[in-house]
């Protein structure tokens, strides 16, 4: 059940682990309603297309699932634990709450989605369960299949529960932090967003989250999908030429935080992620765009962030394309030859991503 084959595992190496798990979580979970759900909406008035819909919204909410069994995955531990660990952080993640319900004088409890939950504290409590189940190891015997479910899933799933406000507390108070940018001239303003956005979004914290929680609008909500299309094209040219074709294109079509682990190893590459942002961002207080909460935390993904400037009264399509695309793409390719191929400050390998 248990993994056979012993190896000496480092506070290092086993941080490395939990982060690729979450990171290939995070892309199975986002990508389908991050692609579809943008091109989806405008037809949901057909019985398929709204059930799709509604398909692609939910899969998302099993981030936590997918999370903890990838990360066990990493560990080399056997289906029965993986599961465990999944069922924990799903708990943990806080993404079920329970709802208080009544109905002819009857009050019963119900449970319902809330999103994704906490990824951080996914993250946490995934790393926990994986810890008493290698601290465990084969004590339980022919019993595991009994005590793991209750302690390492119920139990260490419990436990995620009681720190995940604690936790919260974290993204909300860098959430307060980033929301104190708007209070600051346009310009200035802009540029802090982007770049804030664009390292948060290799980083466990996640993006939309904090845009929704902050209620980042207008011309932030902008600049932090600016932020996001630049790390994007940054990282699009840096992994083109030391990975397989597959990892550039999921970072285009969404999936940045598969670079979670390059950046947590070698911070450096913020420096060229963050000046991408700072000069590509430029455009949101020349042309006063606009976004939404929601908004502001995608970037490039479904195109929701240049959708969200077309709604908001930009119709000039030719000049949304340059300036979200054409702009950001010449930005990063020029950021790539300074710092990687020039410079050196960045070497190549810093990019090579291992959550294939």
């Amino acid at each position: 059940m248990t993994e056979t084959k012993q190896s000496k595992e480092t506070v290092g190496s086993f941080t490395m682990k939990v982060l690729n798990g979450s990171a290939t979580a995070i892309i199975v979970s986002l990508l389908p309603n991050a692609i579809l759900a943008t091109f989806l909406t405008p037809f949901t008035s057909n019985t398929i297309v709204a059930s799709l819909l509604h398909t692609v919204t939910v899969f998302q909410y099993f981030f936590a699932v997918m999370c903890g069994f990838s990360t066990a995955k990493q560990f080399n531990l056997g289906y029965i634990e993986s599961a465990c660990v999944g069922g924990a952080a799903f708990i943990g993640s806080g993404c079920i709450t329970a709802v208080q319900k009544t109905v002819n004088g009857t009050t019963t409890t119900a449970f319902q989605f809330a999103g994704m939950g906490d990824v951080i504290n996914t993250m946490l409590t995934a790393a926990a369960a994986v810890l008493f189940i290698k601290w465990v190891g084969n004590r339980f015997g022919s019993l595991g299949i009994v005590f793991f479910p209750i302690l390492a899933g119920a139990g260490i799933g419990f436990l995620g529960s009681l720190t995940k406000p604690y936790v919260s507390m974290i993204t909300t108070g860098i959430g307060d932090v980033i929301n104190t940018f708007t209070k600051l001239a346009p310009y200035p303003m802009s540029i802090l967003i982007a770049m804030s956005f664009a390292i948060l979004i290799v980083t466990p914290l996640s993006t939309v989250a904090i845009s929704v929680a902050i209620g980042l609008a207008g011309m932030g909500s902008a600049a932090g999908g600016f932020g996001l299309a630049s790390s994007a094209t940054f990282l699009i040219w840096a992994t083109l030429k030391v990975n397989r074709p597959g990892v550039p294109v999921a970072v285009f079509l969404g999936a940045i935080k598969m670079m979670m682990p390059n950046f947590l190893r070698h911070p450096v590459i913020g420096i060229p992620i963050a000046l991408t942002a700072a000069i590509s961002t430029l455009s949101v207080p020349i042309l006063g765009l606009q976004g939404t909460p929601a908004s502001g935390g995608f970037g490039l993904i479904g195109a929701v962030s240049p959708l969200a400037s077309y709604n908001a009264g930009f119709h000039n399509i030719p000049v949304l394309v340059i300036v979200w695309l054409v702009i950001p793409f010449a930005v990063g390719y020029l950021m790539k030859k300074i710092f990687v191929d020039w410079t050196k400050i960045c070497k190549p390998e810093y990019f090579v991503s291992h959550a294939e």
